[in-house]
């Protein structure tokens, strides 16, 4: 989503144009950047994520492939000495049975019928039948038949079933043995049977079935590293050869160029949940405080009036205003967040209109200056022209009175323009416009008491700028058109007021007037007098008048002048008199 994102913020910054971030965020993110490519190289490569993911993924393998080895082996320890217990037993039971039948036959018969028995159960290590009187009628080990049983001699008071099994030692070593007691048809105690399984048997047979299991766990263990491998190779394909470190840098990098950008930034997926959004949008929407709630960013941020129509139909919403709920302006441009030409998020990013509006202004300044600059170089080279004339036809009094003059000139204009307005662009503006109207062999005047108070008004600068600058324009060149200019008095009177919440702009000039035919087409876009490719000064100035909530008009006299006027009033109740 981040990726997306980011590709959508470039996309909104190639198509509109935005301040630049804050010099001491620029100076972070280098710093911040190169302590990344530090910890980069100090880790000697890339591969550390992945390297750290094989290896837990293979430590959690094995060890849950020995847990369950381990676990197994132990479970089948203990079936397999349950089995072992149950087999003596079931083995004891079948042989007195059998000898309750086969207990007439002669010792020699009875050892070649037991010795046959035996060979068939191989889970039996010794067999021993012993009568009532201890003597061993059978026994496996055949040079003991017929001996005294000397052996722990078996209680079956105590035995529900006549049978019991316990561990001991005997002439064999230490075994496993059961007792079963042996009865006539009366149910008279005749002896018992004693089966017999060694205990280096049963170490025997736990050894295989551990070494089985150990077997198999290394078997699984191989098995899970090259899965594992190949799980890790996988992942790389999947990040198109890179390694997870290097998406790692390239997130907190990207996060903190987000963060440091002065533009606000809000990213929402397909089910309207916001996947992003920085400090700077907080801060514009006034939700930048600890208890600020997701669902207040969403409907800060006009989601369900912008961004959910976006989410439906790919559309973009570009240079739309808004306002905050602290009642500051918001420019916005939404775009849709695109994968294989599906939408699958939006992204909307906010512009503080304030900070625009004091970029412009400080461009405006700049430009007027420049603009006064080249103007005043005119007016100072024909001035340097008739100095320079003075002194050679031998008139240096009048050369050192010329310059006197125009120093005082200059002095007194610059000094009455940056008294009366406060607000650089327009002054800047107006020192241009006065250099230019020299130009022009037009006098420029401007009114007694005019002020301009940029708190009075809620009218932006570059607004100003453009109305005033477009009306002066305007008269300059109403004034050239004369035909007998040399005759004819050439001068603009202008003059601004301002009180709380009232504006009054006035533009007079000498110059040919506005016929009555078109007096209705002034305000008309692409009409003019001028000749073709003109006519949208006066256009362009009505509707920033009026959308602004202004109003303009006019009084002209063919062969006399006209004069503008424009009018804010933000106060009904108040009136500004000229």
């Amino acid at each position: 989503m981040l990726e997306k994102l980011k590709i959508s913020a470039n996309s909104a910054h190639s198509e509109k144009s935005a301040p630049p971030a804050h010099p001491e965020n620029s100076e972070n993110f280098e710093k911040f950047k190169k302590s990344t490519e530090k910890a980069n190289f100090k880790g000697g490569s890339l591969n550390s994520i992945r390297r750290e993911i094989q290896k837990i993924h293979l430590f959690l393998i094995i060890a849950v492939t020995l847990l369950f080895c381990f676990g197994g082996a132990y479970l089948q320890v203990l079936a397999n000495d349950k089995a072992f217990n149950q087999n003596l037993q079931n083995t004891a039971e079948l042989i007195k049975r059998i000898y309750s039948f086969a207990g007439n036959m002669e010792r020699d018969e009875l050892r070649s019928y037991m010795d046959g028995l035996v060979e068939k159960l191989p889970d039996i290590d010794v067999l021993s039948i012993i009568d009532e009187k201890g003597i061993r009628l059978y026994h496996s080990n055949h040079e003991l038949i017929g001996t005294v049983y000397d052996g722990k001699i078996p209680d079956f008071g105590f035995v529900p079933h006549n049978f019991y099994t316990e561990d001991d030692t005997g002439p064999s070593g230490a075994q496993r043995r059961t007792y079963a007691a042996v009865t006539d048809a009366a149910g008279n105690y005749c002896g018992f049977v004693m089966t017999i399984m060694l205990k280096k048997s049963i170490r025997m047979i736990t050894l295989r079935t551990l070494t089985l299991f150990f077997i198999i766990a290394c078997f699984a263990i191989l098995i899970e590293i090259a899965i594992s491998e190949k799980i890790s190779q996988t992942i790389r394909q999947k990040l198109m050869g890179f390694e997870p470190d290097t998406f790692s840098s390239m997130y907190k990098i990207r996060e903190n160029i987000l963060e440091s950008i002065y533009d606000g930034i809000v990213a929402v997926d397909r089910g309207m949940n916001i996947q992003f959004v920085n400090m700077a949008a907080k801060k514009i929407l006034g939700s930048d405080g600890p208890d600020c709630k997701i669902n207040e960013i969403k409907e800060k941020v006009f989601a369900d009036k912008y961004l959910l129509g976006i989410l439906h139909d790919g559309s973009k919403h570009l240079g739309r205003q808004e306002y905050s709920e602290s009642g500051a302006k918001v420019i916005l441009d939404c775009f849709p967040v695109m994968e294989d030409k599906v939408v699958t998020g939006a992204v909307a990013i906010l512009h503080d209109r304030t900070e625009y509006i004091k970029l412009i202004d400080e461009l405006s300044g700049t430009k007027y200056l420049v603009d006064s600059m080249r103007a005043n170089n005119h007016d100072f080279t024909n001035k340097l022209h008739v100095i320079l004339g003075l002194i050679q036809i031998g008139q240096y009094e009048k050369a050192v009175s010329y310059i006197e003059n125009i120093s005082l000139i200059q002095r007194q204009t610059l000094s009455k323009v940056m008294n009366a307005i406060d607000c650089p662009a327009f002054a800047a503006l107006l020192v241009g416009k006065i250099a230019r109207a020299s130009e022009c062999n037009v006098q420029f005047v401007l009114k007694e008491d005019i002020h301009f108070k940029s708190s009075d008004v809620d009218v932006p600068s570059q607004a100003l700028v453009t109305i005033c600058g477009n009306l002066i324009d305007n008269a300059l060149d109403a004034m050239n058109m004369q035909s007998n200019i040399g005759s004819e008095l050439r001068e603009l009177t202008f003059g601004v007021f301002t009180k709380p919440h009232a504006l009054l702009i006035t533009v007079d000039d000498t110059g040919c007037g506005i016929s009555e035919e078109n007096k209705s087409k002034v305000f008309l876009q692409g009409f003019s007098t001028k000749g073709r490719g003109r006519g949208v000064g006066l256009y362009h100035t009505r509707q920033l008048v009026e959308s602004l909530g202004g109003c303009i008009s006019f009084e002209s006299q063919q062969g006399v002048g006209s004069s503008f006027m424009v009018i804010f009033r933000q106060d009904s109740g108040e009136k500004l008199d000229n």
